[in-house]
């Protein structure tokens, strides 16, 4: 196991709390959560591709930061619709 894996695996269990603020919290608490939730994955995913020595495993996370953000913002306007 090299260092990348390991700080993937620590940013992984960190994960734990913005997930049950997700659960239980008002929908704009929740909005951030999820938007924190879904930075640290892509990072998570970053540091996995630099593990296993993979460049092209590094298309998943820059696609998913993109569509992160635009989800959020739909997401607020339904939200605020409501």
């Amino acid at each position: 196991m090299n260092v990348w894996l390991a700080a993937s695996t620590v940013l992984l269990t960190a994960l734990v709390l913005p997930l049950s603020v997700l659960v239980r919290a008002p929908h704009f608490d929740a909005l951030v959560a999820l938007e924190l939730a879904s930075t640290v994955v892509v990072v998570v995913l970053l540091l996995l591709s630099e593990g296993f020595h993979r460049s092209i495993y590094s298309a998943l996370p820059m696609t998913l930061a993109a569509l992160s953000l635009v989800g959020g913002l739909v997401l607020v306007q339904l939200v605020r619709r409501s």
